[in-house]
């Protein structure tokens, strides 16, 4: 049973959302801000953060910046009262997973919660499916049914950073520093040369497209 960290300095709030989560049958702990969150996350196994942005002490993103950099694969759901997109770039920028504006609906934050763990589960194994494409981290591989493709290294991670977290969004900055490197000099368009490279590639395949966010960056999403 996954353990739901939930973190917000509204005791209402707090509630309201363990209340859906264990109905859900998730374990729930909480935190009243980003001090006793990070506090929590260090005396005990957490499967995944909630929290707040605007929160006393220590806020939610630098909170979501500490969590990130303590442990990369902690999925991270950013609970706002706004839905403005340059706190959503943020967001994602400092390595939150996915959003969720208040008031929410009971059934989208318990969905949400069940797509992040689910994509990192995914994320930890070294084989992705995408219908019948399937990408084989151990061997750089990519297979088509029965069929074999070669790709060059940096569209293969890229591709399968995407694929690992279906319906993610990724800023350009994310992806050049995840794929490439901090230390990368060139122009961070060389993440939309690949990303046509790899539509072109994949033109013909049902199993997943590669989508632009406006403003925001790219996302895979899985089916037609």
């Amino acid at each position: 049973m996954a353990t739901i960290l939930v973190v917000d300095d509204d005791a209402n709030i707090r509630e309201l959302v363990c209340l859906f989560l264990r109905n859900d049958g998730f374990e729930t702990v909480e935190a009243t801000d980003g001090k006793e969150a990070l506090a929590v996350y260090g005396r005990m196994h957490v499967d995944l953060v909630v929290l707040d942005i605007m929160m006393p002490i220590i806020d939610g993103w630098t909170l979501c910046k500490e969590l990130r950099r303590a442990n990369p694969d902690l999925p991270l759901l950013m609970l706002t009262a706004r839905g403005e997109t340059w706190e959503k770039v943020k967001g994602f920028e400092l390595g939150t997973d996915d959003y969720l504006t208040k008031p929410f609906d009971p059934l989208e934050l318990t969905v949400r919660v069940r797509a992040l763990l689910k994509r990192y589960r995914i994320i930890s194994t070294n084989l992705i499916q995408l219908g019948n494409v399937v990408l084989d981290r151990q061997t750089y591989k990519v297979t088509i049914g029965t069929e074999s493709l070669a790709l060059p290294l940096k569209e293969f991670e890229l591709l399968y950073k995407l694929a690992g977290t279906p319906g993610q969004v990724y800023t350009r900055e994310q992806l050049i520093d995840q794929i490439w490197g901090i230390d990368y000099t060139g122009d961070d368009r060389t993440v939309d040369v690949h990303i046509k490279r790899l539509r072109e590639r994949f033109a013909s395949a049902d199993d997943f497209r590669i989508e632009t966010v406006r403003g925001l960056g790219y996302r895979l999403e899985a089916g037609k």
